[in-house]
């Protein structure tokens, strides 16, 4: 069995301890991991620190050249690429297009797309003010080294989400990959690596004591985390003995309404994708649906035609459009959250039982009769469930979304787009979608408020967050 390696300074180096990564989908064992040891982690930040200075140094156009060639090793990588994330991961193999299930190949095709985007930006310098007398200009520059953790759910798109606007701006990188779904990051590390100076950009890999160790060091200057709301907290209270900036993701607990004009047979397939992508193992998912009263029953009826019309099984096999669980921890926590439901007299309208055999399979799972208040209405499920919630009043909705502390995503869906954007307005949330949920961008700015984090990604307020402001100021 092939032992994988991790990249630090520009070479492949081994570690004296491994783990074994397996296939969701088959239970079959895919490789061994390294786990970085202390003095593994202190050598990777002390490459991307050496690195750093020279990858600063070089002219904007040199570093966006250099990324626009990682945009293509991806492309030409992306089949090998994609393998292993359906094989690690679980999500099906998939296609491109807009009819195609968003998989695998989605995945790589976004990775090339987010290398891309960030690689054609520009910061420039900002005058802010200017009289006779002085002229004073706001400057973008690198933190130093950056400490990415990324996760298991989309485990390269997020770390090129992570490393391609830190390079861009300067910096060096170190990147842990979840310890559910290494290979890929791994692999894609050391592609990436062929392309730029050593230690420009290093990876580490173990579990969590690993990732702990890389914040901790001394030689990070801003931290990048994708991931719970528990580890966020913890990386938080680091970074702040160490006054180290962070940027935090901490997943969500997105609420969608259905506002009472809706046709729920036209909103049914953005609803469902809303929910069920990847899994419903998607951070920005809808994870409760807030339906009027008048439209619950035929809401309810659209989604269960189109869930039980999904193929599920081997993301590897044509045809499949829904895997696995990606590991065991989260499939017995969606089945204890299944089972709390129907403890609570809840209707499970279509799935609620795990598939028997090989594979960490749960079926795509309806569950109506919930109310606020209920674990699976409360408690962020990251699986394929979905609790729908019937309604009186468009303001009890608005409170219901509000509710918790979570604050990543919502939507609402109208076909009165005035009405729409009076609700929107009104939803504690970093992104609120209307007739559309987790329709991410490239250029859009992306993050959660309250309990799921802050800071964001993408577009240039994403390259503003992972470099410090500077002013320069002249007496003339």
């Amino acid at each position: 069995m092939q032992t994988f390696l991790n990249t630090i300074g520009g070479s492949a180096v081994a570690a004296k301890r491994s783990f074994e990564s397996f296939n969701p989908a088959t239970g079959e064992a895919l490789g061994r991991v390294p786990v970085s040891d202390d003095a593994e982690v202190a050598a990777a930040v002390s490459a991307a620190r050496a690195a750093q200075p020279t990858w600063a140094a070089r002219p904007d156009a040199e570093r966006k050249a250099l990324l626009m060639e990682v945009a293509a090793v991806i492309h030409g990588n992306a089949p090998m690429l994609a393998e292993w994330v359906t094989r690690e991961q679980g999500k099906p193999l998939g296609g491109l297009g807009p009819t195609e299930v968003p998989g695998s190949r989605f995945e790589l095709w976004g990775c090339e797309v987010w290398t891309q985007v960030p690689a054609s930006l520009d910061l420039p310098a900002e005058v802010v003010f200017e009289d006779d007398t002085r002229r004073d200009e706001l400057v973008r520059r690198p933190y130093g080294v950056v400490a990415a953790i990324a996760p298991w759910n989309w485990p390269l798109l997020i770390a090129i989400w992570q490393i391609v606007p830190a390079l861009r701006m300067g910096n060096t990188v170190v990147i842990k990959p979840s310890e559910y779904t290494s290979i890929g990051t791994l692999e894609l590390v050391r592609l990436i690596a062929a392309v730029l100076p050593p230690g420009v950009i290093n990876s580490v890999s173990g579990g969590g004591a690993v990732g702990a160790r890389l914040v901790e060091d001394a030689g990070v200057d801003k931290i990048l985390f994708t991931g719970s709301g528990n580890t966020g907290a913890r990386i938080a209270e680091v970074a702040a003995r160490r006054h180290v900036p962070v940027t935090l993701e901490l997943g969500g607990n997105d609420a969608a309404i259905v506002l009472p004009d809706a046709d729920p047979a036209q909103i049914a397939m953005g609803l469902f994708w809303g929910a069920f992508l990847n899994m419903g193992q998607t951070c920005a998912c809808i994870k409760r649906l807030y339906v009027p009263r008048a439209l619950h029953d035929a809401t309810v009826a659209a989604l269960k035609a189109l869930a039980e019309a999904m193929p599920m099984g081997n993301g590897l096999e044509p045809g499949i459009a829904m895997g696995p669980i990606q590991n065991r921890m989260q499939f017995d926590k969606v089945n204890d959250l299944v089972a709390s439901a129907r403890a609570a007299g809840a209707d499970i309208v279509c799935g609620g039982v795990p598939r028997e055999g090989a594979g960490l399979f749960h079926p795509l799972t309806l569950v109506t009769g919930l109310k606020d208040g209920d674990r699976l209405v409360d408690e962020e499920q990251f699986g394929p469930v979905l609790p729908i919630i019937a309604y009186d009043s468009v303001e009890d909705a608005i409170a219901s979304a509000n509710r918790l502390p979570a604050g990543l995503g919502a939507s609402v869906w109208s076909s009165d787009l005035i009405a729409a954007r009076a609700v929107a307005e009104r939803i504690e949330a970093g992104t609120v979608w209307i007739n559309q949920h987790g329709m991410i961008h490239p250029m859009v700015p992306f993050g959660g408020i309250k309990g799921s984090g802050h800071g964001v990604e993408f577009g240039v307020e994403g390259l503003k967050g992972v470099t410090r402001p500077q002013v320069i100021s002249l007496r003339k």
